[in-house]
């Protein structure tokens, strides 16, 4: 049998921990361009939930996907891959 848990995982910032309980996590990738082959850098912002408030600006996380937790947010952290120095 499989694990169940075979959610979402993505790799990303924290640039913001304003909120309580809560991180907003800037996640990017490259994106090749269709007609010119270019490779262009998007990001995405996802929002987090930090049960123990412990992520500071400029921190490496990990978050994965849950269940919705409020109206925007449905990540949860995993852990500090990085701490900002």
């Amino acid at each position: 049998m499989e694990p169940r848990n075979l959610r979402k995982e993505r790799v990303g910032k924290v640039v913001s921990n304003k909120m309580e309980k809560t991180i907003t996590v800037e996640v990017s990738r490259k994106v090749k361009h269709e007609i010119y082959g270019k490779f262009i850098g998007k990001s995405t912002k996802f929002k987090a939930h930090d049960d123990k408030n412990e992520c500071n600006i400029g921190d490496t996380v990990l978050i994965q996907e849950t269940r919705p937790l409020s109206k925007d947010k449905r990540w949860r952290l995993v852990e500090i891959l990085e701490r900002a120095k």
